[in-house]
């Protein structure tokens, strides 16, 4: 029996219909704004562009704008977290052709560092303007960012140390992020006119240099 402070079950499946139907069509709206801004950096090759800008090529409202995003930062930023996790498919994908934990492992080192490299030929600035920026002003964000990058290292690590392929005592989640930061840094840093931009560092070099820290 329905006690008189529960909602009639008819009720109940009419709220929940709605809701699942305003959180489809919310969902719909930030896809198109994504859309729009992605559109323009790659016309323009720059983030410089204005909300009003995205609005008008989403074809949707300022005020539907400003429901889904505080601003154009948090609407940078979802792009940007929206790319870091598409990379992080991306690798998992690619080691799932391999058995052996360890290998599986270098295959995501390797491309890590190979997706990290700045490509002249490539625009990204997502990650060459907006990134450097957001680590220095916003620091929080960049972890929360790249946590899908985290996650995949880190049960990559610990599949390998459950195979006894990683040194005794090893913490796999914090080997995991040093290793990730390690290659990201070495990746960003390959810009310029020094040896390691005129011969640059192989993605075979990074993954020696750090597995020396984990393997066993």
């Amino acid at each position: 029996m329905t006690s008189p402070s529960e909602e009639p079950a008819w009720k109940q499946r009419a709220v929940e219909r709605s809701i699942k139907t305003a959180k489809l069509r919310a969902a719909q709206r930030v896809q198109r704004f994504l859309d729009a801004a992605q559109a323009i950096i790659i016309e323009k090759g720059s983030t410089d562009f204005t909300v009003q800008e995205v609005v008008d090529r989403s074809r949707q409202s300022l005020r539907s704008f400003y429901l889904q995003f505080d601003g154009k930062h948090e609407l940078l930023l979802a792009l940007f977290e929206d790319a870091l996790s598409r990379s992080a498919d991306q690798i998992r994908a690619a080691t799932e052709s391999q058995t052996d934990p360890l290998e599986r492992l270098k295959v995501a080192i390797e491309l890590l560092y190979e997706a990290s490299r700045p490509d002249p030929t490539a625009k990204r600035p997502l990650f060459t303007d907006f990134a450097p920026r957001l680590l220095v002003t916003h620091p929080a964000e960049v972890k929360v960012a790249h946590a899908p990058l985290l996650a995949l290292l880190t049960e990559l690590m610990e599949a390998a140390s459950d195979a006894g392929k990683l040194r005794a005592g090893v913490n796999p989640r914090r080997v995991a992020a040093m290793a990730m930061q390690t290659v990201m840094f070495i990746a960003q840093s390959s810009g310029g006119s020094d040896d390691a931009t005129v011969h640059p560092i192989t993605a075979d070099e990074v993954w020696d240099f750090c597995s020396r820290g984990f393997v066993g």
